[in-house]
């Protein structure tokens, strides 16, 4: 992915083929980012707000649901500040809400950081890190998913350390009144104390097995990382994708960023996600995937929405088109290649 990609190298490269005039260099694997270790009962995670405010209510639901688990929990400083506190549309100012994230990620105490909400404003702080710092503390679980995609991208390209791309406590998946649904819920217990069991989607686009460590995450995202020093480089990887309240055009447009940019060169395969609000994205997903020849497997519960399964980004996985299942190899670090 990214610096890594390009620089420190693996043991063997692809040969891209080139978007336009003139070919590209050879796009060298990246060494696999590796788990952290499975949550216990009774560890401790620090809830965080890299992005959007998360409305204090369910915050505290969802925080309600994560003590369910076993875990004691503890909360940033900024999580549920008072709209005084916010700012615009942030939970608080990037050096609060970049201080929150990496003093959580520096305690000892803290076994995982759980991020309240997406939103935006989780590209902002990647720049403010202690990259070493946060290095020094170890590989620790991060969960979150849609603007998160920023930070779970930051750390396979800067640490080198997976992260969960699962639920969150606000808007509703884990803190709305009702709580979560038993689907979403059992998959995150498995995801954060064990191996998640399989996923299955609904159909496939291309057939075909694949085998390589998963990546990617919000589209959106995705795309507005190209360019920035943790551009996506998924050469041998399988890369999720999917997206939220996105017009099939500007899926489109995104997608064809990506595929310019050579984020996709040497794909290993895609596994499609929830398009939520989204129309029919599939015509255009098949128009530009498609041609890649690798397997291609959608209708995966993965993004938004209910149920929401988790992946870990970074580990290796199964996508089998016959059993239309997304299936993770490992969890733990000391089985990491």
């Amino acid at each position: 992915m990214a610096d890594r990609a390009r620089g420190d190298g693996g043991a063997s490269s692809l040969s891209a083929p080139p978007p336009g005039p003139g070919p590209l260099p050879p796009v060298p694997l990246a060494p696999c980012p590796f788990p952290p270790p499975p949550l216990r009962p009774g560890d401790t995670v620090a809830i965080v707000a890299p992005s959007g405010p998360p409305d204090p209510a369910e915050a505290e639901r969802g925080a309600g649901v994560l003590r369910g688990l076993g875990l004691t929990v503890v909360f940033g400083e900024h999580v549920t500040a008072a709209p005084a506190g916010h700012h615009r549309y942030l939970a608080a100012s990037d050096a609060a809400r970049a201080a929150d994230l990496q003093a959580a990620w520096c305690d000892p105490s803290v076994a995982g950081v759980v991020c309240a909400r997406g939103g935006y404003g989780a590209t902002r702080l990647p720049g403010l890190l202690d990259w070493a710092a946060m290095a020094a503390a170890g590989p620790k679980t991060l969960l979150g998913s849609s603007d998160i995609t920023a930070l779970h991208q930051a750390l396979a390209v800067r640490l080198g350390v997976a992260g969960c791309f699962g639920p969150m406590l606000t808007p509703r998946t884990l803190g709305g009144e009702q709580g979560p649904d038993p689907v979403t819920l059992g998959h995150l217990a498995s995801a954060l104390f064990g191996t998640p069991a399989p996923i299955h989607g609904t159909h496939a686009l291309v057939p075909g097995q694949a085998v390589a460590p998963l990546a990617g995450g919000n589209l959106c995202l995705l795309a507005a990382l190209c360019g920035t020093p943790d551009a996506p480089r998924f050469a041998g990887r399988i890369v999720l994708l999917e997206d939220v309240n996105e017009a099939p055009y500007r899926i489109d447009r995104m997608l064809t960023q990506l595929i310019a940019a050579g984020a996709f060169d040497g794909v290993a395969g895609f596994a499609l996600g929830s398009w939520l609000r989204c129309g029919d994205p599939l015509p255009v997903l098949a128009e530009l995937l498609t041609p890649f020849g690798v397997p291609v497997l959608a209708g995966l519960p993965v993004g938004h929405g209910r149920p929401q399964h988790c992946v870990w980004l970074g580990g290796f996985g199964v996508i089998d088109t016959r059993s239309c299942s997304l299936t993770s190899l490992f969890r733990y670090s000391d089985q990491a290649m």
